[in-house]
């Protein structure tokens, strides 16, 4: 597995390895059978006690108080999803080697569809449903030792206005101004109010929790060794992948970090996460694991260290809330 991850070592000397299973599974997306379209059912993203997943590439949802049971499966595919109050964000293959951002309203018809580049890493989905974003791999970026290098867009879904990478945002690191060439965003999530938001950014070999200001167009550094960072829904704690010894090629600790006093605890899940966690309650964390055969499961934790990790979903991915 780590030799995997390996492949995708990022940054100006920096190895920072972002979500290898993730690109492996999208790489082999095109090579799979279609699916049978007598078994596709009728899926909405309406709140109500559901967990949208996908299975086997196809958005889906399952009971939140019976999430191993039956599962609806739609007919629209996605490689990376996430919902809330009624609005998804689905990044879709357009072509065997191409993809797009597509914004889905609550009975799954496409709104807006945005081209992007590389490969879909992440997406988000703001508590309110009006802002969206997705993080990529690309390649080319000349500063990166393995060719490959991120891009985080942003979308606010009632004005309309996006932008195709934060790289442009005013950046303040630890108190002063900072420009570099191999700053790259990945794993946004926004805070209640749709203009704050947070953020991994990767520079010098640092990986930093970042909080964003939408309308200002400004990020500042908050900590560092922080990845893919997901709000609470009281907005008092993150929860993030930490690389063990600052290093991630020994793998990530499921953690949350509490905002107010930066206090961090270690979840109960042993396994190494490279995915970003979300928050089924304001106690609960769910995530995805990935077999030896690289076919995925979703898997829980508590969010205060307590109890144990258990099998949430299987053969599921991209868990969110409804």
């Amino acid at each position: 597995m780590l030799s995997m991850r390996a492949r995708v070592a990022v940054l100006a000397g920096a190895v920072v390895v972002l979500g290898a299973g993730a690109f492996a599974y999208v790489r082999s997306a095109a090579d799979r059978p279609a699916a049978d379209p007598a078994q596709f059912e009728t899926v909405s993203l309406t709140p109500g006690p559901r967990l949208l997943t996908i299975t086997d590439r196809h958005l889906a949802v399952v009971p939140a108080d019976n999430p191993g049971g039956a599962r609806t499966v739609s007919a629209v595919e996605c490689v990376r999803a996430y919902a809330a109050a009624g609005t998804g964000i689905c990044l879709r293959q357009s072509t065997p080697w191409a993809y797009r951002v597509v914004v889905l309203d609550a009975d799954l018809h496409d709104r807006r569809s945005i081209d992007i580049p590389g490969l879909p890493n992440r997406a988000r989905v703001s508590a309110s449903g009006r802002m969206v974003s997705w993080t990529t791999f690309v390649g080319g970026d000349s500063y990166t030792s393995a060719g490959f290098s991120t891009r985080t867009g942003i979308l606010d879904t009632t004005s309309g206005t996006y932008v195709s990478t934060l790289e442009d945002f005013a950046i303040t690191r630890e108190g002063r101004p900072y420009r570099a060439v191999d700053v790259n965003f990945w794993g946004v999530t926004f805070a209640a109010d749709d203009t704050t938001f947070y953020a991994t950014m990767s520079t010098a070999g640092h990986r930093y929790l970042v909080r964003g200001n939408w309308p200002a167009r400004t990020v500042e550094t908050l900590r560092d060794n922080v990845e893919c960072p997901s709000l609470s829904p009281d907005g008092t704690r993150i929860a993030f992948k930490q690389a063990i010894g600052g290093d991630p090629l020994k793998g990530w600790r499921l953690s949350v970090l509490t905002l107010s006093t930066g206090t961090v605890v270690e979840t109960a899940e042993r396994e190494s996460v490279d995915d970003q966690a979300a928050w089924l309650d304001n106690a609960t964390l769910a995530y995805t694991l990935r077999r030896g055969d690289g076919q995925p499961d979703i898997w829980t934790a508590p969010a205060d260290g307590t109890g144990e990790s258990r099998l949430l979903v299987p053969g599921a991915e991209s868990p969110s809330p409804l």
